[in-house]
């Protein structure tokens, strides 16, 4: 395994050391690529975990109009009314040079314990997973007790605060931002989200406020137990999987969908090695909040994931795969966590359902076939020995280095057997590339023209055969040479 080097590198070279980090700029000097051009794309593939930013606020407060104001895009839907359910909760946004996650709590409605209850619940779950949190409060308005109530909770919390007065459109709203002072939560930065004004100043308080790396720190520490994420749709055995592998009842189960409440962390020994297993079972769902329900589940989801290094994705084979069984998959794998997926209930399938089982399996989750598979039975332990080596080799796909000239060796061999289509009358062609950064392992390419997305598929196959990256996304960006010739 001598090619999967793990060099610490400078922070800046990503996870190049300095000799392989200055012979690879000399290449990309020779192809007549700008020197500090290639430092930024290096850099930008070569993070690690980006710290995480949580936007919270009670309903119609205008978090989903500054989430898109921060990513730089329309993203998040923004409707005129609390309780628009979304698919995607967590985007990625960069400000000043620096990157970082940006997560969006809106999205939940009032239910019978009254909006106090919902709030806080919702901004519960993503204080729990953020780095800091962005406040935000409707300035024409001023404080309501609801808002006094979310204050209370990020007080508790402990997690630095960056507190927004949307809706302030002009200087002559500016009175009513001072007024929010009283909140004891420091300088309210005065924003219209709407229209971008005062966003800047409250960006740079947020830069101020967010670490430069999350937290956590994967496993980094000496000893320290690696952090697994149990996530699916409700009711497909999370918590009975997680009693199972633990050897005793240490999560409630019900068959009533949803009946974990809160995340749950266990220690768990397995195979000789401690592991945290994080029970991400969705919310105890409310007679016509189905809606709303679906939407802390999401989030509930993406916070569990936020924290771990691997996720096992659980699959009620049973049943046919769903779209939200997809969207779960897609929250994991964009995240960049290692994959394992189990498909539960395996003991209850006949020979006909195996055979529909796979034939879906081909067809709705052909994007995640790296993943190891297994296919266990939470209720009778079946298969359960197998969980260990699964999640292990999907972790050392996940920590995988490919050094640099052999990256491009085998990039070489590419471009000389299977070219690149000729469209318009020229031919791409990729001229080098690096790993700039593993967990996951991500990868910039170096190119003389567009590579189509075919291509790019083709490449990720070629790389998966030749180097294994089992159980782990990839993440490979490209960047075109500028048309100015070659430099001498």
């Amino acid at each position: 395994m001598n090619d999967q080097i793990h060099t610490g590198g400078d922070q800046q070279h990503g996870e190049l050391g300095d000799a392989e980090y200055a012979e690879f700029m000399e290449l990309a000097a020779q192809e007549g690529f700008d020197p500090e051009e290639v430092e930024g794309d290096l850099a930008a593939a070569g993070h690690g975990p980006l710290p995480v930013l949580a936007v919270v606020g009670r309903p119609n407060v205008g978090k989903s109009t500054l989430v898109n104001r921060i990513i730089g895009r329309r993203e998040a839907v923004v409707e005129d009314r609390p309780g628009v359910t979304r698919d995607r909760v967590t985007y990625e946004a960069e400000w000043s040079g620096r990157r970082f996650k940006v997560v969006d709590t809106g999205g939940w409605e009032q239910d019978v314990l009254g909006i106090d209850a919902s709030v806080a619940a919702q901004a519960e779950f993503a204080i729990e997973a953020a780095d800091a949190v962005v406040f935000v409060v409707d300035a024409t308005v001023g404080a309501t007790d609801t808002d006094e109530a979310v204050v209370k909770l990020l007080r508790r919390a402990g997690k630095p605060v960056v507190l927004c007065a949307n809706k302030v459109d002009g200087p002559s709203a500016e009175a009513d931002a001072a007024m929010l002072w009283s909140l004891g939560l420091g300088e309210p930065y005065p924003v219209s989200a709407l229209h971008g004004r005062g966003t800047g100043d409250m960006l740079d308080a947020v830069l101020e406020a967010l670490p430069e790396a999350p937290a956590q720190t994967f496993g980094a520490t000496i000893g320290g137990p690696r952090r697994i994420a149990l996530i699916g749709r409700p009711n497909v055995g999370k918590s009975s999987l997680l009693n199972k592998v633990a050897g005793e009842e240490r999560v409630v189960v019900n068959e009533m969908a949803g009946t974990t409440r809160d995340p749950v962390d266990e220690l768990i020994e397995l195979g000789g090695v401690t592991w945290k297993f994080v029970d991400t079972a969705g919310i105890r769902r409310r007679v016509h909040l189905q809606e709303g329900a679906d939407y802390y589940a999401s989030l509930r989801t993406a916070a569990a994931v936020e924290k771990a290094e691997l996720a096992v994705v659980l699959i009620d084979s049973s049943e046919s795969i769903s779209v939200q069984d997809q969207r779960i998959i897609s929250m994991a794998v964009e995240a960049g966590r290692a994959i394992v997926v189990a498909y539960n209930k395996w003991d209850t399938l006949d020979e006909e359902r195996r055979y529909y089982l796979e034939r879906e399996i081909e067809t709705e989750l052909g994007q995640i076939q790296w993943a190891p598979r297994v296919n266990v039975s939470a209720r009778t332990g079946r298969h359960m020995e197998k969980l260990v080596p699964a999640i292990e080799t999907a972790l050392a796909g996940w920590e995988t280095r490919v050094p640099t000239g052999r990256l491009n060796a085998f990039l070489g061999e590419i471009v000389a057997s299977h070219p690149h289509p000729v469209r318009g009358g020229k031919q791409p062609r990729i001229l080098f590339g690096t790993q700039a950064g593993t967990k996951p392992p991500r990868f910039v390419l170096f190119a003389s023209g567009f590579l189509e997305a075919g291509y790019r598929r083709f490449v990720e196959r070629r790389l998966r055969e030749e180097f294994g990256f089992e159980g782990t996304p990839l993440q490979i960006s490209v960047r075109v040479r500028e048309k100015r010739g070659r430099k001498k």
